[in-house]
């Protein structure tokens, strides 16, 4: 078994919801009513978006890199 490491972005809308997104991954996001929650089903979500592509013979991106950027504005 073969383990991945990808970078999840977790947000909160307006709302009150929270939102996860795996930007290596296009299509992979989620959202739910807890951070808690959301979590876990971002995790799902990435795992069976990795599984597909494997069973489809499709490479999976692969981050260069994460950093954050300050902005004055």
């Amino acid at each position: 078994m073969k383990t991945f490491q990808f970078t999840v972005v977790v947000e909160r809308d307006e709302d009150g919801r929270f939102l996860a997104v795996c930007p290596a991954l296009p299509g992979c996001y989620t959202e739910g009513e807890t951070e808690a929650e959301t979590r876990e089903l971002i995790e799902d979500a990435v795992r069976l978006h990795v599984e597909d592509r494997r069973s489809r013979g499709e490479p999976n991106s692969q981050e260069l890199g994460v950093y954050t950027v300050g902005i004055a504005v």
